[in-house]
């Protein structure tokens, strides 16, 4: 039966462009599938994944339980279908899955992995293709059946070798060459290297040189020489690069006719030899200033440069053909796992850092292909996070696995947390570090919100089976509210002593562990965590230790994203009530204002504009308070409703900005802020402008062209009460647009500031005499494209109408 499967599984790959494939049949435990033949990968690495019960929310289960093939044609397609699949396999990866028949009931699952192919389904030839080797497999094991043999698999999965993907053939040609007369005699096989057919070769030296590189032919007279000078036989070898550029090895040797003395004639014999790759990659591999080596499918070492033999401290006889984490046991580590296993089923490189013990840390790249891994290597500086001494657990190959490497975590998450704001990136931090340092699959976080536990994050467990844990009060009795109104962790090695302990709870799986962590900080109580396995294990009291550390960090961040949300929450609803939502309409002034928030830190800030109607005038008002968050905003609103209690009140700009510089001071807020203040007068144009270390404005004239304008100015407003502010007068002609706009605008990291105004001055420029409302939404959506904002960004527009009175 063995030879039947792994003939399927192979026949099956290759039929469907496959790098991978397998096939799951029936077990003597009921309802339990177990893989049977597992081909292209090493099996020892995808040992979670050898049994498989027919009920779980995975493809081979869904294939077995409703009969129809399941297609998978890429990783987004997997994760909407099967996020199960996806937790534990998290790769750009295509799949497929057909059931296998005998005896009119389903028996296996033949399943087959291969390139991803995003937005393009599983064609139906590929379809039909498996469907028939299916069929074919299931006919062959009704005949089995028939003979006695059971279709049963109980062994653990049998490994296949692939077949090796085409590459050139090695070839070699022969050939005769007179060198008094110039005549060559070739063979069949060394006019197919040089690309013509026998018929069609002159037979000259001429007609072999012209289809060798120009440098070369000249190495070949050279050779010719020689051994027609020599008074014995001369064996040579040199490189040539044939018609298609790949390199050709010819080796010839010199003799004259036997008995002959000096001036007979003298003849060159050989061989030209095609070379396919191999030789020259590995010469060229030889060459290079990193540590080069090759994986076949089963992790077994193919080849290794000399570079590779000095880092790894082993040389190529030991190495070559060993498992790479059997030789090499410092590879076999839990955190590298998923490393490996990427770069088994896509096509995308992977890259990670390793610790050779003893020895120095590492950066490896791995780079995947149809037959196996390319491995490149190179010395680094050991990382921020890592001790001087790592220890090497077991990659869970059969051995137990030593998991004192995490020990390091702690450092490791403290470090990213302090980047983590929201509650929601704390909990993907910890999903990234958390989960790979133990080897879990399964994450959820519980936040406390008035005596009730509510799920705020999940990871790897089937879909919708934590909603009902979701709010649940802290009487309830269940796992994560005892650990937390006890303020000790819980861990069960399996899921039977969970059952045990707590009978009644629903169970999304009979297999693996949880650890139930509690979230304390500072003796606040802030949630709790669930860590779960996918197989039963063991917990040291290391690790113990280190989780229970984990946790108290995690509480920690999370308590003060829970501040960070409450202040950015208040922080938005004040700037949603201060800033205005319409502006006034003017008769023969118009206006627009946008407001874009960063996207680093609160997110909130102290930019704002205003619109004032002061009679027969209007004042343009724009101001950035320093600073982000509940505070900025709350003294960006006092600002706004003292510059506009000035403007109506009658006071000149003059007035107004050492009012509200006064204002500020006394507020003793320790904030500074800039402003500008326009006041127009519609009817003429007359206006009169104020700055207090505000950006200058932007002027564009009816014709679209635009300038940085040069308003005189004082200093930021707060730091110096007898600060004075000039005004400009000037006059605002009928189609003239004035844009004002805070620095977050015009800043850009490491860039002069006035980089920036330039670069608006000539959008504003570039887009020409538009309507405002336009040119708003142009302005603000260069703005929006980058990624980076650290500051916000308010704009004001202000446009006087071309029909405006008091003009000709």
């Amino acid at each position: 039966m063995s030879l039947v499967l792994a003939q399927s599984v192979v026949n099956a790959v290759e039929a469907a462009g496959g790098r991978a494939g397998g096939v799951y049949l029936r077990s003597l435990t009921p309802g339990l599938l177990k893989l049977a033949v597992l081909a292209g990968l090493p099996g020892p690495l995808f040992r979670p994944w050898w049994r498989m019960h027919v009920n779980r929310p995975f493809p081979v289960a869904e294939a077995f339980r409703s009969g129809q093939a399941v297609h998978l044609a890429d990783a987004e397609e997997a994760m909407r279908r099967f996020p199960q699949l996806m937790a534990g396999l998290p790769f750009p990866f295509g799949s497929l899955y057909v059931p296998v028949f005998s005896g009119g009931r389903p028996v296996g699952v033949l399943v087959v992995l291969r390139a991803a192919t995003p937005g393009k389904p599983v064609g139906t030839t590929d379809r039909r293709r498996l469907q028939s080797i299916a069929a074919g497999l299931g006919a062959a094991l009704d005949g089995l059946e028939a003979t006695g043999t059971p279709v049963q698999w109980e062994e653990e999965p049998l490994p296949v070798q692939l077949p090796a993907g085409s590459s050139p053939p090695v070839r070699i040609g022969r050939f005769d060459w007179d060198l008094d007369t110039g005549a060559v005699g070739a063979d069949d096989e060394l006019c197919a290297i040089l690309g013509t057919g026998r018929a069609e070769f002159p037979g000259t030296i001429d007609a072999l040189a012209a289809r060798l590189a120009p440098e070369d032919v000249y190495g070949l007279w050279a050779l010719a020489r020689q051994a027609a000078d020599s008074g014995g036989p001369v064996v040579r070898r040199m490189r040539l690069r044939g018609p298609d550029g790949r390199s050709h090895l010819l080796e010839v040797s010199g003799r004259r006719e036997s008995g002959a003395g000096p001036g007979s004639p003298t003849h060159l014999t050989g061989f030209l030899v095609d070379l396919g790759i191999g030789p020259v990659v590995a010469e060229a591999a030889d060459r290079l200033p990193r540590g080069i080596f090759s994986l076949d499918r089963f992790a077994r070492m193919t080849y290794l440069n000399g570079l590779a033999e000095e880092i790894l401290g082993r040389p190529r006889s030991e190495l070559i053909g060993q498992v790479l984490w059997e030789a090499l046991p410092w590879f076999a580590n839990p955190a590298y796992e998923d490393h490996y296993r990427a770069a088994m089923l896509s096509d995308t490189p992977v890259h990670f850092l390793a610790r050779r013990t003893p020895g120095p840390w590492l950066s490896l790249s791995l780079y995947p292909g149809h037959d196996g891994l390319t491995v490149v290597l190179t010395p680094t500086e050991q990382p921020a996070y890592a001790p001087e001494s790592v220890a090497s657990p077991g990659l869970g190959l059969g051995s137990p696995a030593d998991r004192s490497a995490a020990l390091y975590r702690p450092v490791a998450l403290a470090i990213a947390l302090t980047e983590a704001v929201t509650a929601r990136q704390v909990s993907a931090v910890v999903t990234e570090e958390l989960l790979p340092a133990f080897g879990g699959r399964q994450l959820a976080i519980y936040l406390l919100k008035e005596g009730h536990l509510f799920l705020e994050w999940e990871t790897g467990f089937p879909h919708g089976f934590l909603n009902r844990f979701d709010g649940v009060a802290l009487d309830a009795r269940i796992p994560g509210v005892d650990t937390l109104t006890t303020g000790r962790p819980i861990f069960f090695e399996s899921m039977g002593r969970l059952a045990a302990a707590y009978p009644g709870i629903p169970m999304d799986t009979d297999t693996g562990a949880r650890a139930f962590l509690p979230l304390i900080a500072s003796g606040r109580h802030v949630g709790s965590c669930i860590l779960g396995f996918d197989q039963p294990r063991g917990f040291s009291p290391e690790e113990r230790t280190v989780l229970t550390a984990l946790a108290g960090l995690i509480a920690q961040a999370l308590e003060r994203a829970q501040r960070y949300d409450s202040e950015a929450a208040l922080a938005r609803g004040l700037q949603d009530v201060l800033l205005p939502h319409r502006l006034p309409v003017v008769e023969g002034i118009g206006t627009e204002g946008r407001y874009l928030a960063g996207t680093q830190g609160m997110d909130v800030g102290g930019d704002w504009y205003d619109v004032i109607q002061t009679g027969r005038k209007v004042a343009l008002v724009i101001g950035d308070v320093q600073g982000h968050g509940v505070a900025a905003a709350a003294t960006m609103g006092q600002l706004r409703s003292a510059v506009r209690a000035f403007a109506l009140s009658g006071h000149d700009p003059q007035e107004v900005m050492t009012g509200t510089n006064r204002l500020l001071i006394d507020l003793d807020s320790g904030q500074f802020a800039s402003c500008c203040y326009i006041v127009i007068d519609p009817a003429t144009g007359t206006t009169r402008a104020v700055r207090a270390g505000h950006p200058q404005p932007v002027l564009r004239r009816p014709d679209g062209t635009a300038e940085v304008m040069d308003l005189p100015g004082g200093i930021v407003l707060g730091i110096d009460a007898e600060a004075s502010y000039p005004v400009t007068e000037l006059h605002l002609a009928p189609g003239e647009m004035l844009a004002l706009y805070t620095d977050g605008m015009v800043e850009e990291s490491g860039t002069d500031i006035d980089v920036g105004v330039e670069r608006l001055r000539s959008t504003i420029a570039a887009f020409g005499p538009a309507a405002l409302a336009e040119t708003a939404d142009h302005v603000i959506g260069r703005a929006r494209q980058a990624a980076d904002r650290p500051d916000d960004i308010a704009l004001l527009l202000a446009a006087r109408e071309p029909w405006a009175a008091g003009e000709p």
